[in-house]
């Protein structure tokens, strides 16, 4: 088949459009798929550096994904969930994880093309939002994958006679450096490695690119997919910059050794020995000689990953203490204690653990709420600049949150959700608005105390002991709201509605006291306007609570 250059760039860019797509949508439906799993994954498997690297290579398995697992990882150490070191395993783990995508890539699967693409498609236009239709994108995904590929090497074939392309890889076997290069660049373009190594492996299929040839690109890959990541932790904590700098350090490490170590031909050997030996792919006899071309380069690909792990995992520890020493602490809660501290853009891209980082803000802003009733309380006891001061942080704290939680959930709905992820999306923003209104009573709490303060009104024994009892039942009643939602266990639940009677029963019995009081003269108007004041405060946040119980149970 001739073909013009036109073709040849259409078939290229085509091929190229389809193989990221591809890509992005098999992710996309994997992690759909997987759900919050992934974060609990990470999150209960580093421990130790070599559970964190076996942690980082499963998850990047089942989701297909380097670059979303590394994502993943930073955004879990800037919310304080993982530390640099069990971030440093689970990225070793990314990048030995990512290899699959090569070896699927290896295998000769174009002829079964079709039927795959058929049934991921059955699957994905199923009628339920479940696990099938996220299977489902992620075969249609790999099917479109392996489409775009043959459209590129269809368009690559005729590169291989033409003297200008050959020349110019017969140059990277003189100058590594000219591949490396190459590799960096390309994959920085198109943000995925497994993208720049599909196209060169179908590349070397065609013969434009030998083995030799393509190694140094292939390294160069490796490198080119941390740059985006080091972009992005720019602007982010001191944490998740130091994170994204390990990712770039490590592959940098990586190709620092095993790239010379190629030239002199002794990792070529080791390659060679290796699949000899043992044969890392799985369902296959024979041969280094025996492979195709485009499952050398998968194989390498792995066993430089695999080399790559085995060298660095004793050097966690020195790596950890370089990248602290080079982005020095800063207490960011110094400047903003109250800063959202879970909520990271870049998790945005997986539904599931966003909707849970979220979750997770909306649990740290109602331990402000109460924090703010227990400050207001304590206002209207012994009234202190220092505890009114205090209030109106809170105050502006719990509603600076609502809106970035409310704004974050909203981007998030904004992608596919499973009828699960909806349902708690739903119960945030909601709860939300409960958590900001008790904010909004204590306000109101710490205004009654300043007009008592500026009156001299004070509460008889009778009614100070009753108001002490509901605050202490409004208190318990706060708690077990939060224990419901967090845990989204109804039977608490059932027990703040309890509760939130039992405010109501005290509250009714309060005002008749309250009222004998007035007519035994015990209280005035004054005082009796502030206790009634208190009172409906209180009972206000019973409901409130209430109302979060309610989304737990509905």
């Amino acid at each position: 088949m001739t073909l013009s250059v036109t073709e040849i760039i259409f078939y290229f860019i085509g091929g190229l459009g389809l193989l990221l797509f591809g890509l992005h949508f098999m992710s996309d439906g994997l992690q759909s798929a997987a759900g919050d799993k992934i974060r609990s994954i990470l999150e209960k498997g580093t421990r130790t550096p070599l559970r964190g690297v076996l942690t980082g290579t499963l998850v990047t398995a089942l989701i297909q994904s380097s670059s979303a697992t590394t994502v993943l990882t930073v955004g879990l150490v800037n919310a304080q969930l993982l530390t640099l070191r069990q971030a440093i395993g689970v990225i070793l783990g990314a990048n030995l994880g990512t290899t699959i995508t090569a070896y699927l890539i290896g295998f000769n699967l174009y002829d079964y093309v079709l039927p795959i693409v058929a049934l991921g498609a059955l699957l994905y236009l199923a009628p339920k939002q479940n696990n099938y239709k996220m299977i489902g994108q992620a075969l249609l995904g790999f099917g479109i994958l392996l489409f775009g590929l043959n459209l590129i090497g269809d368009g690559m074939k005729p590169l291989a006679d033409v003297t200008f392309i050959t020349n110019l890889m017969a140059g990277i076997e003189n100058n590594s450096l000219t591949g490396l290069a190459m590799g960096m660049i390309f994959t920085f373009l198109v943000q995925s490695s497994s993208a720049t190594i599909g196209v060169l492996q179908q590349m070397a299929l065609q013969g434009v690119v030998t083995y030799h040839q393509a190694v140094p690109i292939l390294f160069g890959a490796n490198v080119g997919t941390t740059i985006s990541a080091l972009l992005a932790g720019m602007g982010a904590s001191v944490a998740a910059k130091r994170a994204a700098l390990t990712h770039f350090l490590l592959n940098i490490f990586g190709v620092l050794v095993f790239l010379p170590l190629f030239l002199m031909g002794i990792f070529e050997k080791v390659i060679i020995w290796f699949t000899n030996l043992l044969l890392l792919i799985p369902g296959l006899n024979g041969t280094w000689d025996t492979l195709n071309i485009k499952l050398q380069i998968a194989q390498t690909h792995g066993v430089y990953n695999l080399s790559n792990v085995i060298l660095q995992i004793p050097l966690i520890v020195v790596l950890a203490y370089i990248v602290t020493q080079l982005i020095p602490d800063k207490d960011e809660d110094a400047d903003d204690p109250y800063r959202p501290k879970y909520l990271d853009h870049r998790l945005l891209n997986n539904p599931s653990v966003a909707l849970a980082q979220a979750k997770r803000e909306t649990m740290q802003m109602g331990l402000i709420a109460y924090n703010a009733f227990n400050n207001a309380v304590d206002y209207f006891a012994n009234p202190q600049e220092a505890l009114l001061k205090k209030g109106e942080t809170l105050e502006n704290a719990i509603n600076r949150l609502e809106r970035e939680i409310t704004d974050y959930v909203v981007l998030t709905s904004q992608k596919p959700l499973s009828k699960e992820e909806s349902s708690s999306a739903s119960i945030i923003l909601q709860s939300l608005n409960d958590i900001e209104r008790i904010g909004d009573h204590c306000a109101n709490i710490i205004e009654q105390a300043i007009y008592a303060n500026k009156y001299n009104v004070t509460l008889s024994g009778e009614a100070r002991d009753e108001m002490d009892n509901i605050i202490s039942v409004t208190k318990d009643t706060i708690l077990l709201s939060y224990r419901a939602l967090e845990k989204q266990d109804r039977s608490v639940a059932r027990q703040v509605l309890t509760y939130e009677e039992k405010i109501d029963e005290l509250q009714a019995m309060y005002r008749k006291n309250h009222i004998r009081r007035l007519n035994e003269g015990v209280c005035n108007g004054n005082n009796g306007a502030v206790f009634l004041d208190l009172l409906v405060n209180l009972e206000r946040i019973g409901d409130h609570c209430r109302n979060i119980a309610e989304y737990v149970l509905e």
